[in-house]
């Protein structure tokens, strides 16, 4: 009887282990899906083009970049900050080099600071919309595209701000299959011809 019930909690115990990690697994997904669909944290919006609408008044966009504990790849601003009018498309590039001797695939996530800015900063391009492969040695620009919509000037929570700050944090994920099959060919071949 005690060997039958020591079973089940071990079961139990394996079951909330194989879960908390289900769980850790999917939480920086879910977290970004959140704050897409809601705006919460700062999460920004896409979308095709501006609002063709461009006011003259102009706010300061700062550029901030991080990476994950554990992530070997140097991640930075190419700018630390610009002036653009509210409205207007601004194009900024941020770099990211692979230090080490092996591909390393990355996702970025973001948020805009101060929150209440996030419903009004719109993404037209992004590389944090796509997953990132770094091959050994390689350092790359990698642009976004964006404006600050006009009605970011009307809100009674956002008229006052002078400035905005848009932060990318990295995370390594694992090499998509294309990439993972891309390297055991060229290992294959590089055996081959020893």
């Amino acid at each position: 009887m005690a060997t039958n019930n020591n079973g089940k909690t071990v079961l139990q115990l394996v079951g909330v282990v194989v879960f908390m990690g289900a769980m850790a697994w999917a939480s920086v997904p879910f977290y970004n899906w959140f704050c897409a669909v809601t705006g919460f944290g700062g999460a920004t919006l896409t979308a095709e083009a501006t609002t063709g609408e461009i006011l003259d008044r102009k706010i300061k966009v700062n550029f901030d970049a991080n990476t994950e504990q554990g992530m070997p790849w140097e991640f930075k601003p190419a700018q630390l900050s610009m002036e653009v009018r509210i409205g207007e498309e601004g194009l900024a590039f941020y770099e990211a080099y692979n230090p080490t001797d092996k591909p390393v695939a990355g996702q970025a996530s973001y948020n805009v600071a101060p929150f209440q800015a996030g419903s009004y900063f719109s993404k037209i391009e992004c590389f944090c919309f796509t997953e990132q492969v770094l091959m050994p040695g390689e350092r790359i620009q990698m642009p976004v595209s964006f404006f600050v919509d006009p009605e970011f000037a009307t809100d009674p929570n956002t008229k006052g701000m002078k400035h905005i700050t848009l932060s990318y944090t990295f995370y390594e994920i694992d090499l998509p299959e294309e990439a993972q099959a891309a390297l055991e060919t060229n290992e294959d071949a590089k055996a081959s011809v020893n």
